[in-house]
């Protein structure tokens, strides 16, 4: 399963997830983990932490981050969802979906790492990806590449061993 923020402003339009430029570097990670896009979309549920574009951020550069209130009243959506996946592996892409899951901390500490979290609908495997939005530059700091490669060596490693 793998749960993202919110729906872009292109995601709103064409209602399919992920389909906007963030979308094609998310598939591109997944793709070196050997997951082409189609197959990606056939085998991982995707979901996110709010339901409805929140608008373009302020700055005019990227999507608003969804606030508390909006994230608390779509919480049922996604734990039902969990409820009823029950997913082995938890893909969380950027910081509002990781902090879902993990522990408030810098994302070199999180990114490139893999770690078992008991949640609503049972026991998953977590192993959080960056937002990959041109937006975010944290994938441009020193060793960060680095980070994301880890995890997607490691989401690979995991579809691998339980896909094969």
């Amino acid at each position: 399963m793998l749960i993202g923020q919110a729906p872009g402003k292109v995601e709103a339009v064409s209602t399919k997830p992920f389909s906007g430029r963030a979308g094609r570097t998310l598939f591109r990670w997944l793709e070196r983990a050997g997951l082409d896009e189609a197959t990606a979309r056939d085998r991982i549920y995707i979901s996110a932490v709010t339901r409805c574009f929140p608008g373009p951020h302020p700055s005019g550069r990227g999507d608003r981050v969804p606030t508390r209130d909006e994230q608390s009243r779509c919480s049922d959506w996604l734990d039902a969802e969990l409820r009823i996946i029950q997913p082995k592996l938890l893909i969380p892409v950027g910081r509002l979906a990781i902090e879902r899951f993990l522990p408030k901390l810098p994302l070199s500490e999180l990114i490139g790492t893999s770690r078992q979290v008991t949640h609503v609908g049972g026991t998953s495997t977590v192993i959080p990806l960056p937002h990959p939005s041109g937006a975010s530059s944290w994938i441009h700091e020193e060793g960060n590449k680095a980070l994301v490669d880890r995890a997607i060596e490691l989401i690979g490693t995991f579809v691998t061993s339980r896909w094969n």
